[in-house]
């Protein structure tokens, strides 16, 4: 296995960890906690995911240039669409989320919002491309 393809498998199956340790176990269990409201839940939140996709901004950088040298074009649609996928949840949803939240409209106050569902579908749709992004490279070397 060549640098750059290692790097596209190892890249990716961090950023899946990450994903699926911290939106779908983390975040859902943080309000499960004895005493912890939903305002310092939503602030741990926030902060928790400005830094996730933060790191995700990072992997996809990288992730993109090891798959153009790789050259492998299902490797590259895959990453293009991930990464549209990270920019539709971290550039434009999330910022509405936090907009919404910090005007003091959060969960206690009144139902879920469909941004929510949109960001936790984007979460899968981002789960199942990295995972495909993930065995591309292992079926390549």
């Amino acid at each position: 296995m060549n640098p750059a393809l290692a790097t596209q498998v190892a890249v990716t199956f961090t950023w899946l960890g990450l994903v699926l340790g911290i939106s779908f176990l983390e975040a859902p269990l943080k309000f499960r906690a004895p005493g912890l409201t939903i305002e310092v839940g939503v602030g741990i939140g926030r902060l928790v995911f400005r830094a996730l996709n933060t790191i995700e901004g990072v992997a996809a950088v990288v992730l993109l240039i090891a798959v153009l040298v790789q050259g492998i074009p299902l490797s590259l649609v895959l990453t293009i669409a991930v990464i549209v996928v990270l920019g539709l949840g971290a550039l434009v949803l999330r910022p509405l989320m936090d907009r919404r939240v910090t005007t003091g409209r959060t969960a206690e106050r009144m139902p879920r919002h469909s941004m929510h569902f949109a960001y936790i579908a984007l979460e899968v749709v981002k789960v199942a491309l990295l995972i495909a992004i993930g065995v591309v490279g292992l079926a390549t070397a």
